[in-house]
């Protein structure tokens, strides 16, 4: 499987392309700004985008679904809870100070345990609430794409529209850490880590 990382945007989110090897079919997860960059990598792959997702719906993490819906085609996929903070986006920007267009409407809202096919790849979706009523993480393998909840040596933040911390944390302890140690994670702001590494380390999960 091809994985890219690019941080994107002013709060530099990590956006994620995964792509299939033996297809080319992609998909590109949290696209948050830098549309043109974001398709740069996806023509030097001479990867095919199918699908969009968002594991969440808050503007540092959608920001660019408009230019690259309309660059590619894709459908556009984000949960169920979160599919309205989609046409909300410019006023949550707004609230940083920032300038940005709503986005344009999911055409595939997603459940727990649902799966994502692309080329030879399915992601399952885990619906994990806490930083977002409808955060969600993305698994194939032993590769967990965690969005806002679970980063390296923290969490995700509870302290805007939707969160809630004793939420965060259940979703946390139920259906990440009972993943294999080996797990890595790949969250959606700084480095990349492992299940087996938070467990061990991580403050808020002691």
């Amino acid at each position: 499987m091809i994985i890219r990382t690019l941080e994107v945007g002013p709060i530099m989110a990590n956006c994620y392309i995964l792509g299939c090897e033996d297809t080319k079919e992609a998909v590109v997860i949290d696209p948050g700004d830098e549309a043109d960059r974001i398709l740069m990598t996806l023509a030097q792959d001479k990867l095919t985008v199918k699908y969009i997702i968002n594991t969440h719906g808050h503007f540092d993490h959608v920001g660019a679904n408009k230019e690259l819906k309309e660059a590619t085609n894709a459908k556009l996929m984000i949960h169920a809870d979160d599919e309205p903070m989609l046409s909300e986006l410019s006023l949550h920007a707004a609230s940083f100070g920032l300038s940005m267009e709503n986005s344009p409407g999911a055409d595939i809202t997603l459940s727990d345990n649902d799966e994502i096919k692309f080329g030879n790849i399915t992601l399952k979706v885990i619906h994990t609430p806490g930083h977002s009523k409808g955060g969600i993480c993305l698994l194939t393998d032993k590769i967990l794409i965690a969005g806002d909840t679970l980063f390296a040596g923290s969490i995700g933040r509870t302290d805007l529209p939707g969160g809630d911390y004793d939420t965060l944390i259940s979703s946390i302890k139920t259906k990440l850490l009972t993943l294999d140690d080996d797990t890595i994670v790949y969250p959606g702001h700084g480095p990349e880590t492992s299940i087996g590494r938070e467990k061990q380390i991580n403050p808020f999960l002691s």
